[in-house]
């Protein structure tokens, strides 16, 4: 399985805009921070026909250690989700 990486993106929009290289990783980069400083900020980001992120927050819970299987609490945490749009979905899912 392939992985796409940050440069990868910033590849594909400097050839597809006819970017400058610092241009292409500088708008990448933006697009990256926004949607981590509205996650940040309690804020939902959605993508019509891509899907939304959003942050769950998790209340503390007990659990344990699966190599010695003692007892332990799970700390209280918020955790950043992503919800897929049925549009993405269906996409993924006729893909050949």
């Amino acid at each position: 399985m392939a992985t796409i990486t940050r440069s990868d993106f910033a590849e594909r929009l400097r050839e597809r805009f006819g970017l400058t290289t610092a241009d292409a990783y500088k708008m990448v980069d933006v697009v990256f921070d926004e949607i981590r400083d509205a996650l940040v900020n309690n804020e939902e980001v959605k993508f019509a026909g891509f899907g939304s992120f959003k942050i769950l927050k998790k209340s503390a819970r007990m659990g344990r250690n699966p190599k010695t299987g003692q007892s332990a609490v799970i700390s209280a945490r918020r955790v950043a989700t992503f919800r897929p749009s049925n549009e993405f979905r269906e996409r993924v899912a006729n893909h050949k």
